[in-house]
């Protein structure tokens, strides 16, 4: 490890590290625009600079200059203060002066570096250069004058993303950056440029002058358009949500979210549940409270009444239900909507075992019935990553356009009782072998299959270096469905035994993705946010808050538990889940023993004590021998529609606008047309 001194300061880094890295060690900011931990080093913007010894007598970039033994490295000397000075003056020659109307003000690089490194004057009086706007989709707005060519967002579309969708044309003063063909970006990752843009080139094109950062209200929160439990900060600016951002976990999302959770949300104002509602004479009335649960109670259900979990509804939620009907006498509970029955007697048999970041390091990968890249977009990164170790993939299920290469196998299931030679071969001589199966590759006894190939490829081993490897992973798709069976929302036979029991009370918590024409016989109840599908089948609707109007606990597809913050109240007359499952009790005439939020949590941290703990739950890494023949082919794929897979996808009108853009090739045209 070599060791350098800066500033004086003398300190040991790791080998590989850049001069910058060391600075940073030692605690001083190296400005930087081009320069991104996850990103390839691509030394354009030149601000990095600082003075090394041994070296040439002149500044150097030090993000792509590799820390050696002895090195000393000034970054408060009067050459490296003049130099930046200089930088940041060829970058603002051609800047236009837009911050008090730009949507980047406020949290903008070159506002803050131009503050702490401006001259205060520039030497250059020529016209500044002016770039015509390229259209980069709904979701992208480009002001492409601002544009320092940087080219994070380059690097960023090919290297994380996958997609070679944006890249520069022409050379020196003409040089332009551009999506190919001025196309859309297409790709479900494409909205983290504006992320990364150190200027206001690219902003969001839904935000575009809607606040500033100082006027918003930040709150921790959990995204629940799909299982991968990003990290997001919600920015809400009265009742009112403004935008999503992503936050870093290494352990998650590192710093990336999909489109959908980014901009779903301008749905949490549009076709809300904000009073209750009661069927009469086959139509849906305006009611009060007490009317609405007066019209439930009024039916006395004794035992015969269930529970559907819907894919956004968080633990306490779930809880709150099978508390419910635990005191009634009932235990039909079910989270799985579409039917699925796979077995559930061991929570590693249905868990992402290796985890996120181990998933990276798997040599051979095998996935049955997932279109990773829509049912889960940032597992998808990590594939790519794998990959790019030299990780080699192959998949069962029909064909569709992978962004990590991958040898496709063929569609049937039956495949997992007799692979390729090839296959097999790969994976007798791999070290980290993994296999993924989703959510069309659980079915027709997929998952047992799937369980008995895992046995035979040896995927639970001990590693040289005295960990652990546990290559079997369960791709779900929904936010609840990990913390619903944890819960015990699974019914042996699936959703056809509640069909088939057919009770008099249905409670539906936010579920709209059910056949409703299968439980005619029963009284809906619907505890929702939406009008969405539950909605329209229901005999009673009582407005229930969405995730960002709630505090709540969500396990996601590895297994993790995280704790969302409440960010905004939920409109209208619309309560909070659990206080609607609380009232019910009261109009059942039965107990369940919590009043408060806090008495709920700790019922249910007592029931499952791994709920309690903000990290992997530990299942265990032994599986289940599983067995029985797989059939049917996989022909598709559960979600047809990336962007409208949930009630609040499908009210927002900018997930509208993407699926018949980016999806369908729809021409939308502008105001003026």
């Amino acid at each position: 490890m070599p060791k350098v001194k800066v500033d004086g300061v003398e300190i040991e880094v790791p080998n590989g590290a850049t001069v910058l890295q060391a600075c940073e060690l030692v605690g001083k900011e190296i400005p930087r625009f081009c320069y991104h931990e996850r990103l390839s080093i691509a030394g354009n913007c030149r601000m990095c600079l600082v003075e090394v010894k041994p070296g040439p007598p002149k500044p150097q970039a030090s993000c792509a200059l590799p820390a050696a033994d002895n090195q000393e490295i000034r970054t408060d000397s009067e050459m490296v203060k003049k130099a930046r000075e200089g930088v940041m003056e060829f970058l603002l020659i051609n800047h236009p002066l837009d911050c008090p109307i730009c949507d980047q003000g406020g949290e903008c690089d070159l506002q803050d570096q131009s503050v702490a490194y401006g001259r205060g004057g520039s030497r250059y009086h020529e016209n500044k250069r002016a770039v015509t706007d390229k259209y980069m989709g709904p979701l992208i707005k480009t002001q492409m004058t601002r544009c320092i060519h940087c080219t994070r967002c380059v690097r960023f579309s090919e290297e994380v993303a996958g997609v070679d969708e944006i890249g520069a044309l022409y050379r020196g003063e003409q040089m332009q950056i551009t999506t190919y063909l001025e196309h859309a970006a297409k790709h479900e990752l494409s909205a983290n440029v504006i992320d990364l843009c150190p200027v206001g080139a690219l902003t969001s094109r839904p935000y575009a002058f809607e606040a500033r950062p100082w006027e918003l209200k930040k709150t921790l929160g959990i995204d629940v358009s799909d299982a991968t439990g990003a990290n997001i900060r919600i920015d809400a600016r009265g009742r009112e949500v403004m935008r999503v951002l992503p936050r870093i976990n290494d352990d998650v999302n590192e710093e990336w979210i999909s489109d959908k959770a980014r901009y779903q949300v301008d749905g949490l104002t549009k076709r809300r549940l904000d009073r209750p509602w009661i069927r009469r004479d086959g139509k849906l009335q305006p009611a009060t409270w007490a009317e609405a649960f007066a019209a439930v109670g009024s039916l006395n259900p004794g035992n015969s009444i269930a529970a559907i979990a819907g894919d956004m509804v968080d633990c306490e939620t779930m809880f709150a239900a099978k508390t419910l009907l635990g005191a009634l006498g009932s235990s039909q509970l079910e989270g799985r909507q579409t039917g699925m029955d796979y077995a559930t007697d061991s929570m590693a048999a249905v868990n992402f075992n290796s985890t996120f970041n181990g998933i990276e390091t798997a040599d051979v990968i095998l996935i049955v019935g997932s279109m990773v890249r829509w049912e889960a977009p940032l597992v998808n990164v990590r594939i790519r990553k794998a990959v790019k170790r030299g990780a080699k993939v192959f998949l069962i299920g029909a064909e569709w356009e992978t962004t990590f290469g991958g040898e496709f196998l063929g569609t049937d299931r039956s495949l997992l009782g007799a692979l390729p030679q090839h296959v097999t071969d790969a994976f007798g001589v791999a070290k980290r072998p993994a296999m993924i199966v989703g959510g069309a590759g659980l079915g027709g006894g997929g998952l047992g299959a799937a369980l008995a190939l895992s046995s035979s490829l040896n995927l639970v081993r001990d590693l040289d270096d005295g960990t652990q490897w546990n290559g079997f992973n369960v791709l779900h798709m929904a936010a609840s469905r990990m913390g619903g069976l944890m819960l015990g929302f699974a019914q042996k036979g699936g959703l056809a035994d509640i069909v088939n029991a057919k009770p008099k009370v249905v409670l539906s918590l936010g579920a709209d993705e059910v056949d409703y024409t299968k439980l005619a016989d029963s009284m809906i109840v619907y505890i929702g946010h939406h009008g969405d599908k539950g909605a329209h089948a229901a005999d009673v609707i009582l407005p229930a808050a969405a995730y960002t109007e709630k505090s709540g606990t969500y396990v996601n597809t590895e297994g993790r538990v995280q704790f969302a913050d409440k960010a905004v109240f939920a409109p209208g007359d619309a309560r909070e889940d659990w206080t609607i499952l609380r009232a019910l009790a009261d109009a059942f005439g039965v107990s369940v023993g919590f009043d408060s939020f806090e008495e709920l949590r700790s019922a249910m941290i007592a029931a499952v004590p791994a709920l309690g703990i903000e990290g992997l739950a530990d299942y265990g890494s032994a599986l289940p021998s599983g067995g029985g023949s797989a059939s049917g082919a996989i022909a598709a794929y559960p979600i047809q529609d990336f962007y409208m897979t949930n009630p609040i996808a499908r009210a927002s009108a900018v997930m509208q606008r993407c699926s018949a853009e980016l999806l369908h090739g729809e021409d939308m045209a502008e105001a003026a047309e």
